[in-house]
């Protein structure tokens, strides 16, 4: 999997390998799909984040983190069951935290409202 600057074909994949430094060099929110390709819902999300991507692009980042994978990172971020999405914006020491976290198939209405919330704030 590999970190792509542009989301003009959907979603970035990042892998323990780089999300530290997806973090460390964006500057916009970045909103995290915590998913597994045996996992039905996140299947549904799939093309939703991915449409979502496009739309935002240049507003906010849009990832996703394969947990079979990457499950150091879904443990640093307490994911326990998925599809869990998280809005991570930078606080006022310029570090990233979850703003937003949403546990289970939110459809695209939901998804949307997190990172409309993020893009404003």
């Amino acid at each position: 999997m590999t970190n792509s600057t542009s989301q003009a074909t959907g979603a970035i994949h990042l892998s323990t390998a780089d999300f530290a430094a997806t973090l460390e060099k964006s500057t916009q929110p970045i909103m995290v799909d915590f998913f597994a390709n045996w996992c039905g819902p996140c299947q549904m999300a799939a093309p939703i984040i991915d449409k979502l991507a496009k739309e935002y692009d240049g507003k906010a980042i849009i990832a996703k983190v394969d947990v079979d994978d990457n499950g150091d990172i879904a443990q640093q971020y307490g994911v326990m069951s998925i599809p869990t999405v998280i809005m991570l914006t930078k606080n006022s020491k310029g570090e990233f935290e979850v703003a937003d976290r949403q546990v289970g198939f939110a459809g695209e209405g939901g998804y949307r409202q997190m990172l409309d919330k993020a893009v404003k704030a």
